[in-house]
């Protein structure tokens, strides 16, 4: 199959590049390099642009007229960022989708595969949550998610587009080669501020909310190896007709995670393992937009992609340090 990637040079988008490369298949590369580097395009099929630039859009499909699908990964993603610049996350991740749907559905390249998140869902008691659980997004970040997801089940439902909206946990780790991971000169992120502090590049890791109604005060996530979330995005790309008959819908919702809820002192003490000694830690309020946490009930991935995660906390732990001693020579900064 060939498939479209938007967000392409991107984190999770160059590791799901390389994970439908493996499978047999070949990524088509959209991204403005607004954030993600070039360096993570490799030699892949690449156009530099902007989702919402109709007439390129246009010049990949009569170049690609054998696309398959399209994977929609480009997004502004910094929950704190979103909470100062609203207005750049509405335009960029809603207004410019939009334009990028209609445009696929009037070029008749109507299978859509959407990158949704977890900070969607409300708080629940025992943090684990099913693709029916009540919704609550609690920055702007969280809300153009959500309202993407709804443009695109309307959509769906009046055009020909068909969608699976995948609902990501938390992508920690890097690719097994050491290709691409995180690039954020400062990752906002918990794994990479705890690499960060590890290799002596912080002083501290900073623990941002330690009141929580959790089991030791601190958030819950759920952390999946970015390697096995590719690998769901290459899972999904071959399943999709078929889920779409399953579901006897134009559209469905699925959560990508573990399965298992993480605290962040959790995490920090897997890592302190895995990394062999101490990392001096502080406490702080959580920072805007911050929510408790939530991890997935995976049964629905397992039931449609027939998909589960293969790989360990202590494995993307591992992956995630060994990939700060190699980004120097791939982007030229740690």
């Amino acid at each position: 199959m060939k498939v479209l990637v938007t967000g392409g040079a991107g984190y999770i988008g160059s590791t799901t590049a390389k994970a439908l490369e493996e499978a047999g298949h070949t990524p088509v590369i959209l991204d403005s390099l607004l954030s993600g580097p070039k360096a993570f395009v490799r030699d892949r099929i690449f156009y530099e642009g902007d989702v919402a630039d109709r007439d390129l859009l246009r010049r990949i499909v009569a170049e690609h007229p054998d696309l398959d699908a399209t994977i929609h990964m480009a997004a502004r993603i910094v929950v704190p960022e979103s909470m100062e610049l609203p207005y750049l996350y509405y335009r960029d991740n809603v207004a410019k989708s939009l334009e990028l749907f209609d445009e696929l559905n009037t070029l008749g390249k109507t299978r859509v595969l959407f990158s949704s998140s977890a900070s969607l869902y409300a708080t629940k008691d025992d943090f684990e949550v099913t693709e029916e659980d009540p919704l609550e997004p609690t920055s702007p970040y969280a809300r153009t998610k959500r309202m993407m997801e709804q443009v695109l089940q309307d959509m769906a439902a009046a055009t020909d587009l068909s969608a699976v909206i995948l609902r990501y946990f938390n992508p920690i780790g890097s690719d097994p080669d050491l290709e691409s991971g995180i690039y954020a000169k400062e990752p906002s992120h918990v794994l990479g501020q705890l690499v960060m502090a590890a290799r002596g590049q912080k002083d501290a890791f900073t623990i941002t909310g330690t009141e929580h109604p959790t089991r030791d005060g601190t958030g819950i996530r759920d952390y999946i190896h970015v390697w096995d979330l590719a690998r769901a995005h290459v899972r999904a790309i071959e399943r999709f007709d078929d889920v779409i008959a399953a579901v006897d819908g134009p559209s469905t919702v699925i959560n990508v995670g573990t399965g298992e809820g993480v605290t962040v002192r959790e995490l920090v003490a897997s890592f302190e393992r895995v990394f062999g000694q101490k990392v001096p830690l502080k406490e702080a309020p959580p920072r805007p937009g911050d929510a408790v946490g939530a991890y997935a009930n995976v049964d629905k991935a397992a039931e449609l992609l027939q998909w589960r995660t293969e790989l360990s906390l202590d494995e993307a732990i591992a992956s995630a340090l060994a990939w700060g001693e190699k980004r120097r020579e791939i982007l030229g900064y740690e």
